[in-house]
This record gives C-alpha cells, structure tokens and sequence, in this order.
C-alpha cells in the first residue's frame, strides 16, 4: 500500500497526462462505436421529415436503410482512413501534435452532427460521422503509442491497459447517456452526438502542457537534453536511469534508421515474427466470441423473462462488468505477465461458450438454463477483460521498435476496421445459418489461440524492447524462418553475381 500511493505522489503528473489521453482518445472511438445505437431510430425518423419537407413524399423504405446503413458504415472507411494516415502524421510531428490536429478534425466533425437538425440536413450526419472515423483512426493509434512510450518499465503493463480501460469506458459513457431518462431522447439525440467534440475540446486545452513522449524526443529528435527533461516532467525526481540506458542501447541498435514506412516495414524480414504474433492477436480478438455475445445478449435477456424496460439497464451492467475487469487486468498485468493472461483468459472464455452454447440448447428443456445464460454473458465479459481486451494492446506496443512501431500500428489498425466491417456484414448471416451452433467456431479459435499463444509468444513482462526483440530471434519457429529467409536472400545474391 506504501509502494501504491508513494507511485501515485511520485506520477501525478503521468497520470494526469493519462487521463488526458484517454479522454480524447480511445474514450472517443468506444462512445462513437456505441452511441449511434441509442440514436438510430431518432436518426431514421429525422432523414424521412427532412426527405418529405424537401420533396413532399415519403422516402422509400429501402433507401432509408441504404442511408442508415450509410450512415453507419462511413465510420469504418473514415476509420481506415485516418488509420492510414497515423502512421505518417505521428512520424512528421509526433504523437502529442497529432492528437492536438485530431482534436480540430473532432470538433469539426461534431459542429456538423451537432448543427444537423438546425439545418436540416441529414448529409451533415454522413459527414460527420465520416470525419468522426478519420479522427478515430488517427487516435485510437496515435493514444495507445504515445501511453506505452511515456510509461517507466514498471508501470508499462498498466500503462499500456490504459488505453483498453478509456475504451471500455467509452462504450459506457455512452450506454448511461443513451438511457431514455438522460439524452436517448427525441428531443437531445443531436446533444448526445454532440458529446464527444467537448471531449475533445478537453484535451485540445489540457494536452498542450505535457511533453511529447522522451522515445521520440530522443530517437527521432535527437534531443537528449529534451528526452531527460521529458523523464523529470512526468516521472518526478526519481531514479529513470535505466529506461534512459534502455533508449540509448536502442538508438545503438537502430543507429540512423528512421521511422519505416508501412511497405518498408512489409519488406523488413526481421519485422515477420512481430507481424506474425500481432496479425494472430488481432484474429483472437475478432475471433474471440464477443460480436456473438453482443448479438445474442438481447434475446437471452428476453428469454429469461426480463421487463423490457430493464434490459437497457441490464446491458449496461454488462458494459460496467467490462469496464472493471479491465481495469483490474491492468492491476495485476505487470504481476502475472501477459502470456499467462492471454492464455488463461482464452481458455476461460472456451469454457464459457461451451457451457453457453449447452445452456442455449436446454433452455427449452430445463427453463433455469435460461437464467444460467444471463450469469453465463457476465461470466464471459469478465474473462474477456481480464484477458484478451487488456493484454493484447500492452503486448503489440512492446515488441515493436520505435522505426516500426507507428506503420506496424497503421497495419494493425487496418487489420481491426476490415475486421468490424467484415464481422458486421458476414456474422448475421452466420447466425441465421448456425443459430447457436455458431459458437463453435470460436470455442475453436479460442483454443488453438491459447495453444498458438503459448508455444510461440514470448513473456514481454519487464523487459525492454531490445530485449524483446533478441527474444524473437531465440524462438525456434520464428529462428527457422528467419534461417531459411536469409538463406534464400543469400542464393538469390549469389545467383545475380555469377550471372554478372
């Protein structure tokens, strides 16, 4: 307890910055994701008034769900969008202007959401909400870097959770305002859109008084006086030599490379084993079972004969379980480490659907079975959060250098909106093909994940990025590759100079 609250005196600027961060960061991609639900059908109704005031008929159904659907996919492509372009905005000017541009870009984005009524003008929706994604690809990147760079060794792992914690949060932020007693009203559904540029507003007033992260002070910059500056500033008068020693052993190793570009980070071949083990987390994490448990939260609710008018609440109890379990994986990551929770929270939720998926299937039969369900759903959201939600943004940060870590993102990035948008369109016809049945394919994925996992991923607990990355070499599987690579590189050299 001692330890705790001397941390707490020692980072209060640090955790001030975090809380900065997250605000106007991860916090607004889990509101906007989640918000648009709770305004759908205001949305929809204020489309048809507009349509018939401007043209005296009646928009025809299936051209208002072509714009609803519009509506709400254009938040994915600006979300590639502004994926894409993170990598190169936080390379040019670093995470902390970055985030400062992206403020302005949200603010903008909620004057139109905001005004659209006013105006009455649903395409101001469309717009909005397609600079609402850009912004959210930019910053859903440029948060979850700039929070694992500024974080000391001993506090990466929860540093690193952060992130998760603000986005899990968000989504609740969004289920209490949602609620018809608060804004998921007729008459405050623009208001509620609207929430989110004073968020960013927030931190386009706060985010100016800290400094950029030392790494890129440091690496990039060159600015060691900076870099040591940067330490004092968010670290306190403490002993920070060894995450300094760590940073100039790194610019050893990457002495005059800048930051890669996504195609030269493509052609690294040493970057293979670090793609390869973010590409497989990122597939867990689509793959893991919760677009199933979101689809059929509602109906489970229903069949265990809960009033209507409490399920709203119900949901949001789901939504605050995650949010907890969050944040207290981000307690106890840097204890355990992230391959134990990775692995144990896999085979968890295995455990979970299986159980799930036979209580679904006796429900009929055995009418307590449907009451099991509803414990079943939390049960899950918990292992998810302690799991796979917290653990796997802390590990795809530290095995990453700072050359690869901002393009290895835009992949990764690109990567989770194919992901949303794919899920999106192929789940529901999955269900209607499997019904419950559809929770084998992630009981299966969940397993060979967890197994995958822990033959292959090393513990990243404590230790620097130098480090991390000489463990990759060492693993046999990744070593072969890299071997039978280098060989090829070499025959292909040698070919070219006996024909030259």
């Amino acid at each position: 307890m001692a330890g705790f609250l001397s941390d707490l005196v020692q980072y209060r600027r640090l955790w001030l910055m975090i809380v900065v961060l997250g605000i106007g960061g991860t916090h607004l991609s889990g509101f906007q994701m989640s918000v648009i639900n709770y305004t759908s059908l205001y949305i929809q109704k204020f489309i048809n008034e507009t349509w018939l005031e401007r043209y005296g008929s009646v928009l025809p159904q299936e051209t208002l769900m072509l714009l609803w659907s519009l509506i709400v996919s254009v938040y994915c492509m600006g979300g590639m969008i502004g994926c894409l372009c993170s990598g190169y905005l936080a390379a040019k000017f670093g995470k902390k202007k970055c985030l400062l541009l992206n403020d302005m870009v949200l603010i903008t984005a909620t004057l139109l959401t905001g005004f659209s009524r006013r105006a009455k003008a649903f395409e101001m929706i469309l717009a909005g909400r397609f600079l609402e994604g850009i912004g959210a690809g930019i910053h859903m990147n440029a948060h979850v870097q700039y929070a694992g760079e500024i974080s000391p060794k001993k506090l990466r792992g929860f540093i690193n959770v952060t992130s998760t914690v603000f986005l899990a949060l968000g989504k609740t932020v969004a289920r209490i305002l949602g609620l018809r007693d608060l804004l998921g009203t007729e008459d405050m559904w623009n208001v509620l859109l609207s929430f989110s540029g004073l968020v960013a507003l927030i931190q386009l007033l706060f985010l100016p008084f800290f400094p950029e992260s030392p790494p890129y002070l440091l690496l990039q910059k060159e600015d060691k006086a900076g870099c040591l500056k940067a330490m004092k500033q968010l670290w306190g008068e403490g002993n920070y030599h060894t995450e300094f020693d760590d940073l100039m052993k790194e610019k050893a190793i990457t002495k005059g490379t800048k930051i890669m570009n996504v195609l030269e980070v493509l052609r690294e071949r040493s970057v293979y084993p670090q793609l390869c083990t973010m590409l497989l987390l990122l597939l867990s994490l689509q793959l893991c079972g919760m677009s199933a448990i979101t689809f059929y939260t509602s109906e489970i609710f229903r069949t265990a004969n809960l009033q209507e008018s409490i399920i709203p609440y119900v949901s949001l109890g789901v939504s605050i379980s995650e949010l907890i379990s969050i944040i207290f994986c981000s307690s106890i990551i840097d204890r355990f480490g992230r391959r134990t929770l990775l692995c144990g929270g896999y085979l968890l939720m295995a455990l979970i659907l299986v159980l799930l998926e036979t209580s679904l299937l006796l429900s009929d039969q055995f009418l307590w079975l449907r009451y099991c369900s509803v414990v079943l759903i939390f049960l899950f959201i918990i292992a998810y959060g302690i799991g796979p939600a917290g653990v796997v943004v802390s590990v795809m940060n530290e095995i990453f250098t700072l050359s690869t870590r901002a393009s290895a993102f835009v992949i990764g990035g690109i990567i989770i909106w194919l992901g949303l948008t794919f899920t999106g369109m192929i789940f529901p016809f999955a269900v209607m093909l499997l019904g419950p049945f559809c929770f084998l394919i992630f009981i299966a994925v969940l397993i060979i994940s967890a197994v995958v996992i822990y033959l292959f991923l090393p513990e990243t607990k404590g230790k620097s990025t130098s480090e991390i990355t000489e463990k990759f070499k060492t693993c046999q599987f990744f070593k072969r590759k890299h071997h039978q690579a280098v060989e090829m590189h070499a025959a292909e050299e040698k070919t070219f100079c006996t024909k030259l």
